[in-house]
């Protein structure tokens, strides 16, 4: 199996915001998660919206 590495020369080496491990077997998958650096929305304004646009689409029942 091959390993994929993006090309990050634009970008400085910074640490991760959230590491996630999940053990599936004998393998452990680590997920890094990163934010922005400048914006002003959580994730509960996040989360908000994509509840907001879900009720927007659903059909009303009586």
């Amino acid at each position: 199996m091959t390993e994929n590495k993006q090309n990050n020369n634009d970008r400085t080496d910074r640490r991760p915001d959230c590491v996630t491990e999940i053990r599936m077997g004998n393998t452990v998958l680590v997920v890094s998660g990163f934010f922005k650096k400048d914006t002003t929305a959580t994730a509960a304004d996040k989360m908000m919206k994509v509840l907001e646009a879900e009720t927007a689409t659903q059909k009303k029942v009586i």
